[in-house]
């Protein structure tokens, strides 16, 4: 039994859906029953994130118990901030269960994880240091970010110490972990990316519109889209929801062609693809993998991708641009939008890195060297 632990977002996004997947994964391919304890910061005041951050993590009782109860011998943990932290992982390897460690963003340094502040990347905060956060006010509130930035470092040393493996989705997330200043050692660190199954090929539709997917937040670049779709005059679908909603309504209010479809079922998510020509992943973020650009690629469909992070082990070298340049993202748009064989091309490139039977090696290395 593996035991997963999360502490949702304010705002879902890709870290969720990733989840899902490897908790599919390891019981289709590994043959091993998983279950999920799950904390929400919609459900988390203020106060009690504050006193979580700074005690190292809330009630670590109920960690063991789960552990216990469910026989888990692994203990697969993912967002553990505000309020399961450090003791969470302690609980977890008193309890008799091996500890898995997955670094899906930066917050083990970054108070807000991407490392992106007024749209531009930013790796002021280093290592333990994290008063930069602090002083743009990169969490908002003073109180809050004094919260994250005293809990961030007072806990990053120990949640390495606490983990027997530590799991990334990329070499680039490796690479900019260490760029941050956090010492992860070599012979406890897996690469192991996000398992997804190749569906029928639907192609582009060269008629179609190109659409942006996922959590609209700044880091995500959905503007730079919409001045791209101003640059083009070509017909541009964003479908998602998140803090930066607003903002892109207003930036989109002279567009007739673009459209801010809001939060999408997976079946609409489908539907909306199939009837596309190119996918935009315009993100401002140092992306540690790159989801939605890999779940378009596998369908077919053509993406142009920010040239950041995770995504450039994804996407092709031809298909990518300097993020933030609406110009660039434009001209790309305009080259790749309805190419099949481009298409074609980027389905096989993702399909080498997401098989899930790849993957479940990969995890299942990560899952033995913990045991060991």
């Amino acid at each position: 039994m593996i035991l997963h632990l999360h502490h949702r977002y304010r705002t879902l996004g890709g870290e969720e859906r990733a989840i899902g997947l490897l908790r599919a994964l390891t019981t289709e391919r590994l043959g091993e029953p998983t279950a999920l304890l799950e904390r929400d910061s919609a459900a988390t005041g203020g106060a009690r994130a504050a006193a979580g951050l700074l005690a190292g993590g809330l009630r670590p009782d109920e960690v063991a118990d789960a552990v216990r109860a469910h026989g888990a011998r692994i203990v697969h943990a993912h967002n553990l901030h505000p309020t399961f932290g450090v003791r969470a992982l302690r609980a977890a390897r008193a309890a008799g269960a091996a500890v898995v460690l997955q670094l899906h963003n930066y917050r083990l340094v970054c108070a807000v994880a991407t490392c992106v502040r007024d749209g531009v990347d930013c790796t002021l905060c280093h290592g333990r240091d994290t008063r930069p956060g602090l002083r743009h006010r990169c969490r908002g509130g003073l109180a809050e970010g004094l919260a994250y930035a005293a809990g961030i470092a007072r806990q990053q040393r120990g949640l390495l110490e606490a983990c027997d493996v530590i799991v990334v989705p990329s070499a680039a997330a490796l690479a900019r972990l260490r760029e941050l200043g956090v010492a992860l050692p070599d012979e406890r660190i897996h690469v192991v990316p996000h398992p997804l199954a190749a569906p029928a090929a639907t192609g582009p539709d060269p008629d179609g519109p190109a659409v942006v997917t996922g959590r609209l937040a700044p880091e995500k670049g959905a503007a730079v889209a919409i001045e791209a779709a101003r640059i083009t005059g070509r017909p541009l679908v964003v479908a998602g929801g998140g803090p930066d909603e607003p903002a892109l309504r207003a930036a989109a209010a002279d567009l007739p062609q673009v459209r801010l479809a809001g939060w999408l079922g997976a079946d609409e998510l489908e539907r909306l693809r199939a009837g596309a020509s190119v996918e935009l992943v315009p993100s401002l973020a140092h992306e540690t993998f790159g989801l939605a650009a890999a779940e378009a690629m596998l369908r077919g469909l053509p993406v142009v991708a920010s040239d950041v992070g995770g995504l450039r082990e994804l996407v092709p070298d031809d298909a990518r641009v300097p993020p933030g340049d609406p110009v660039a993202l434009a001209a790309a748009w305009e080259r790749l939008a309805g190419d099949a064989a481009a298409g074609h091309r980027q389905r096989d490139a993702a399909r080498l890195l997401t098989d899930p039977a790849r993957v479940a090696q990969r995890l299942a290395g990560a899952y033995a060297a913990a045991r060991a």
